[in-house]
């Protein structure tokens, strides 16, 4: 039922011979956010415990910046309940891109990005699964190769990503060897309306299918997501993303294997010189 599922939506998205938007939900793709630009986000994850129906809630506002056509910056915060004692600040992270190829024709083009990403966290660790975006301290660093044709993306990456201990003497409890994971990716994102542009005021509407998965490299063990997700593109400025991101695999013990996202976003181009 899930392999149908996953040949449904990928069916869906590629049977498209028009003009799409180069965005993701869960996934950034390899070309960068226009030069001297600034971006505002706040991101809203709502995530199940594995071993109930209670939701922790984590909120990541975050800045981004467009240094050139080449190299965007991130810098992100976090704040949760993550270890069920109340809402704090749990750390932070900064992130960065580089756009190292990049091939242009009509109606079509085709990015190759390298990313890395560090991050620092107080939080509890108590699973294997390794996210530098929210719950380790660590490292992360990988690459990114997208393809736009017409109104379909595609992107895939793989990255690595190392543990370190958390702050506030939440160490990796488990041992050296397990905490090195590789991370990879699939998305896929299609432009659904409008049909046709006739003014950048249009409301642009995504729908997007990502697969996000992650094997730890001492274990062995590992698990791989799927997640549904429009976008709405309002005034060529502001951005809002809902998605579902829920787990195919779990063989990779974390602590939640489904959730929802809810993020906006908001940039300003030609902020500086």
């Amino acid at each position: 039922m899930q392999l149908r599922f996953i040949v449904f939506c990928l069916t869906m998205f590629i049977s498209s011979e028009l003009r799409s938007q180069e965005l993701f939900v869960y996934t950034e793709p390899a070309s960068n956010m226009a030069a001297k630009s600034i971006g505002i986000r706040a991101a809203n994850y709502f995530m199940r415990q594995q071993h109930s129906d209670r939701y922790n809630y984590m909120l990541a506002p975050e800045i981004m910046l467009g240094i050139s056509k080449k190299v965007m910056i991130h810098v992100e915060g976090f704040w949760g309940n993550l270890d069920n004692d109340g809402f704090k600040a749990n750390g932070g992270a900064l992130y960065a891109k580089y756009r190292f190829y990049s091939e242009d024709e009509i109606h079509s083009h085709f990015r190759m990005a390298a990313f890395a990403r560090v991050a620092i966290n107080n939080t509890i660790v108590d699973y294997p699964a390794i996210n530098i975006n929210g719950q380790n301290s660590g490292y992360e660093a990988g690459m990114i190769a997208t393809k736009l044709i017409n109104k379909v993306a595609i992107s895939a990456g793989s990255s690595f990503a190392h543990a370190t201990d958390n702050l506030e003497g939440n160490k990796f409890i488990f041992a050296d060897k397990y905490r090195n994971a590789l991370n990879y990716q699939l998305s896929i994102g299609k432009l659904l309306l409008p049909k046709e542009y006739t003014s950048y005021e249009q409301l642009n509407l995504n729908g997007m299918i990502e697969l996000l998965g992650q094997a730890n490299m001492g274990y062995g063990n590992s698990y791989l997501d799927i997640a549904p997700s429009i976008q709405f593109i309002i005034l060529s400025k502001m951005r809002i993303d809902l998605g579902y991101r829920f787990a195919l695999v779990k063989d990779l013990g974390r602590m939640s294997n489904d959730g929802f996202l809810v993020r906006w976003e908001y940039n300003i181009f030609n902020a500086y010189k």
